[in-house]
């Protein structure tokens, strides 16, 4: 389980790019974005199921929906 901060991995409701340097900020985070999606499929690929979490996301929650995907893969 991977915990995605809102600003280094572009939160779709919460990311927000800087004012100044803003090419050179683009560019990096979306760089993390990239290396996360690579990630993952490497995963994947070794039988693991990455789950990702925003760290905005309730923890009593996420913690269910872990427990929901447990259950139903076993």
């Amino acid at each position: 389980m991977f915990f995605d901060g809102c600003f280094w991995h572009c939160c779709p409701d919460h990311g927000v790019l800087p004012k100044s340097n803003r090419a050179w900020w683009k560019e990096k985070l979306d760089g993390n974005v990239a290396r996360d999606h690579r990630n993952d499929k490497a995963l994947v690929e070794l039988g693991w199921l990455p789950i990702r979490v925003w760290e905005h996301e309730d923890l009593h929650d996420a913690a269910l929906t872990i427990r929901d995907i447990w259950q139903s893969r076993s």
